[in-house]
């Protein structure tokens, strides 16, 4: 919601006001009066979110309050634990994705893969669309951000699709979505995360979402044909092989990338966080001196941009370590653990129910937040009910690739908005027959382990 729509809402009275935080005040009591101290720190976070704080900043305070007030844990703790929390080489994976997603969106990558994306399928019906999902796809392979693949492929593509007469609206629809895999593919900033929050190998869970990502692709890929057949939408002509290779030719720098990453980490020769920089020195140099797209008075402005987001997602890391450590002084995670067990809920019933809680979730937190605050509290369970962790990653994962793509926070439909100039509710309905073509492929990958955890099997990575 803009800020322009949020001055013209009716201003709440103060009794009215005054009467929901007394309403709220009495619930969120009664559940840490109920639950203990689960109850009480888990009230405690509510209440900050529901005052409209920052996730990362709720995180901390909780920690704060709960500890000062109700423990004899010495505050220095606190401090000490903000510097040793995070001293993870693994962590480092994270700023140097970021670095490599935006030399890569800025450096011409995503303009040649939708060259190529285009020679190989544009003829078909709803041409420039599956276009699009194919380069979300290739972009996906080295970029490891959803956002960033939506800016670079849908900035592109969107007008293109406009003018050779597609609806707006069909295209951010196609591309809020595709662009959601950005995320899934090979590397991933939220499983990075998720691996450092649950101690599981970052390079099987980049393997993991090789097939998982293929198999969404594709899926998009027949509703999109579907829709666009029906609807007689217009197709490319059909590109000679030339075409192809010479796109392929020009594109093949970028998907390199890939080969970097997965055959360094399989052949040993680097962990994943060493492939993290390594990709982004890579991705540097065919920018600057493959491509030419930029200059070197660009580097400054992408290197300054990817410190601002780093930054901030090690602020909201760093807090979640503070939260975690709380959880485990209180024995949360194996009381809640005991607590989901204790209900005989099964396999298949406490799959439907982390589904239910992280699509929930996804309503009001962004992917980070939510990983670093579930998966602690509910990978012990899945561990105990024999799930497979890299599966329960990949699960978790396609969890998140929703929560981008429907209301109030999905950041996906924020960067088409700001794209297409569609306003938020437009693209929620445009965006509805992919989204629930990815809430079938959750269900799939949610009861399919062997596609996750096959591939990385076979590589010997688990």
């Amino acid at each position: 919601m803009s800020m322009e729509n949020i001055a013209t809402l009716p201003a709440m009275s103060k009794p009215k006001a005054a009467c929901w935080l007394v309403g709220i005040s009495i619930v969120l009591l009664a559940v840490g009066f109920i639950y203990g101290n689960v109850g009480i720190v888990f009230a405690l976070l509510l209440a900050l979110m529901l005052t409209g704080v920052p996730v990362s900043i709720a995180l901390g305070l909780t920690v704060l309050t709960f500890l000062y007030l109700l423990t004899n844990v010495p505050i220095e703790a606190v401090a000490l634990k903000l510097f040793t929390g995070i001293e993870k080489f693994e962590i480092m994976a994270i700023p140097f994705f970021i670095l490599a997603g935006n030399f890569l969106t800025h450096g011409g990558v995503a303009k040649r893969m939708i060259n190529f994306g285009t020679s190989m399928i544009g003829h078909f019906h709803g041409g420039l669309a599956l276009a699009g999902i194919l380069a979300c796809a290739m972009f996906a392979l080295v970029c490891g951000s959803s956002v960033a693949t939506v800016v670079a492929i849908g900035s592109i593509i969107l007008p293109a699709m406009v003018q050779h007469g597609f609806p707006m609206r069909f295209g951010a629809g196609v591309i809020v979505c595709a662009g959601s895999l950005g995320i899934l593919m090979l590397p991933s900033i939220p499983k990075v995360i998720y691996a450092i929050s649950t101690n599981t190998s970052i390079g099987a869970l980049f393997v993991a979402g090789l097939f998982p990502g293929i198999l969404l692709s594709i899926m998009l890929g027949v509703v999109t044909w579907y829709i666009a057949k029906k609807r007689n939408y217009p197709r490319m002509p059909k590109a000679t092989w030339g075409q192809r290779a010479i796109a392929f030719k020009e594109s093949i720098w970028g998907l390199m990338l890939v080969v970097i990453i997965i055959g360094g980490i399989y052949t040993g020769v680097f962990t994943a966080t060493e492939a993290a920089a390594m990709s982004a020195v890579y991705a540097f140099f065919i920018s600057v001196f493959i491509y030419k797209d930029m200059g070197m008075k660009d580097v400054p402005r992408v290197l300054l941009r990817s410190a601002n987001l780093s930054a901030m997602l090690l602020y909201i890391i760093t807090n979640a370590v503070l939260f975690s450590f709380l959880m485990s002084h209180e024995n949360i995670p194996q009381a809640m653990a005991d607590w989901i067990l204790g209900k005989d809920l099964g396999v298949v019933t406490f799959l439907i129910f982390v589904n239910l809680v992280l699509l929930l979730a996804g309503n009001v937190m962004e992917p980070s937040s939510i990983i670093l605050i579930f998966a602690p509290i509910l990978f012990p369970a899945a561990m105990k009910l024999g799930i497979d962790p890299i599966h329960f990653g990949i699960l978790i994962d396609a969890n998140m690739e929703v929560g981008l793509c429907h209301p109030p926070v999905g950041l996906n439909l924020y960067v088409a908005s700001g794209i297409s100039k569609l306003s938020i509710t437009e693209l929620t309905m445009a965006v509805m027959p992919w989204l629930l073509t990815m809430v079938v492929f959750l269900v799939i990958v949610t009861y399919w382990p062997s596609l996750s955890i096959w591939l990385p099997k076979i590589m010997g990575m688990m």
